[in-house]
């Protein structure tokens, strides 16, 4: 089940107790001759995703009614029948209402939001589908206040960037917080504005690229069911927003985290997808991250032939960047990272020694810090596998003296299964080099 931000978002409105809205419930419920004994643990229930038997979600609707002094349907509380079809601009506007409980929910630490679990099949397949296929917005106008300029959202777009390097300085873990308080406090109340359909087209634009950092931010903080829901988000935006490039980048954010949860199947797919729908949009650093992992899916999974095919795409058309064509979200696609994405790839087939040229080839390109140390790690992993463990170790060091002052769940990842294989090792040189790595993991995110 998923959670029920919609009626969270309400009773938070409310200012009411789950207690208080189960005792209310069961006081309208006597007023219409049904007893109901609902608690505060019915009303949790509810929240998680539960749909109440009987004449209850109709009871909730009055209650919430009542104290909100304006209407509010079952498709306000999230319970809804599901066949019921809805029009683009009400479907949007919910979307819209569903988007930010989420972030107040995130902000708040909430549990049943911070711990969900990544979804998969259909569901998870179903956002995608949803981007390629009609029907799109067709105007995407909203009445409301405040009134929304371009002032507002070149504000977003500068916002987005801060995020970012703030993002590549010190990690996921420490700017998460700032950007879901920034989607709480700045961003709700504009999407919830009023606005033409060109301006709400440039809005959503932007606002999908804060909330796909929130959703890398959510990744790299190890909640990989929030990210996964913070990059749907900004999927539904990219289409709203009428970007098919956008949404491409999106794409590529969920297919680098099926690779990194072992769906490489689903990898392939969906970078397919991003790839066939983007099309002549599409952008030539996209495209090349997009075959490179790929390349790195087909080879996890032992399809030899693929994974080389897909090399080849990923360095013909890196040859064909040109950083001034290139959207803002692109800027991730720095040199040197299709060889660090290749190295891995050829690691997983066994081919070391073109591996470890490859890595080194990545390490000698200039990136920020983040890149960098990623790009350490591929090179330490493929000299020790090698056979270069001293060699290995010197590179290991640089890695975690790179690492100081980041918080980031993959770069920890990263260091602690780069210290087991030097420990495993068992050269002087090595085993220096694990203790090095194990002080600095002893500061906890």
């Amino acid at each position: 089940m998923e959670p029920n931000t919609l009626l969270d978002a309400l009773l938070d409105e409310t200012g009411m107790s789950r207690v208080g809205l189960a005792a209310r419930v069961n006081a309208a419920g006597k007023c219409r001759g049904k007893e109901t004994r609902y608690d505060h643990a019915s009303v949790i229930r509810w929240l998680r995703g539960q749909r109440p038997r009987g004449i209850a979600p109709d009871l909730i609707c009055d209650v919430l009614s009542e104290r909100l002094q304006r209407p509010i349907t079952l498709e306000d509380i999230g319970m809804g029948k599901p066949h019921m079809s809805e029009t683009s601009g009400s479907a949007l506007s919910s979307f819209i209402e569903r988007s930010t409980a989420l972030w107040r929910g995130d902000q708040q630490q909430r549990p049943d939001v911070m711990e969900a679990s990544a979804i998969t099949g259909l569901p998870a397949v179903a956002p995608v589908w949803e981007w390629e296929n009609p029907p799109d917005d067709v105007d995407v106008s909203r009445v409301g206040t405040p009134r929304v300029g371009v002032g507002d959202v070149d504000v977003l777009r500068s916002a987005r960037t801060h995020y970012e390097q703030m993002y590549r300085r010190v990690g996921g873990v420490a700017t998460r917080s700032r950007i879901v308080g920034f989607l709480n406090q700045e961003t709700s109340q504009l999407l919830r504005g009023a606005y033409s359909d060109a301006t709400g087209r440039e809005l959503h634009r932007a606002v999908g690229g804060l909330v796909a950092i929130a959703g890398i931010c959510s990744y790299d903080s190890n909640a990989h069911g929030l990210a996964q829901r913070y990059f749907h988000q900004a999927l539904r935006l990219a289409k709203a927003s009428g970007d098919r490039a956008f949404g491409g980048y999106v794409v590529a954010l969920l297919v680098n985290q099926s690779v990194f949860l072992k769906a490489y199947r689903q990898a392939v797919a969906f970078a397919e997808a991003g790839l066939r729908t983007a099309g002549p949009h599409i952008s030539h650093a996209l495209a090349t991250d997009l075959y490179a992992m790929q390349a790195k899916a087909f080879a996890r999974m032992g399809d030899q032939a693929s994974a080389h095919r897909c090399m080849l795409l990923a360095e013909t058309t890196a040859g064909q960047i040109r950083r001034d064509d290139e959207p803002a979200e692109t800027g991730y696609v720095q040199p040197g990272l299709v060889e660090a994405q290749l190295a891995e790839t050829l690691m997983s087939l066994g081919d070391l020694t073109p591996a470890q040229e490859y890595a080194l080839e990545a390490v000698r390109t200039q990136t920020h810090s983040r890149g960098r140390v990623h790009r350490l790690a591929t090179l330490t992993n493929a000299q020790l596998r090698g056979g270069e463990a001293d060699h290995a170790a010197a590179t290991a060091i640089q890695m975690a003296e790179q690492a100081h002052g980041m918080e980031s769940q993959r770069l920890r990842d990263r260091l602690i299964s780069t210290q087991r294989a030097l420990a495993s090792h068992g050269s002087t040189a090595t085993r220096g080099a694990a203790e090095l790595i194990g002080e600095a993991l002893r500061v906890p995110l």
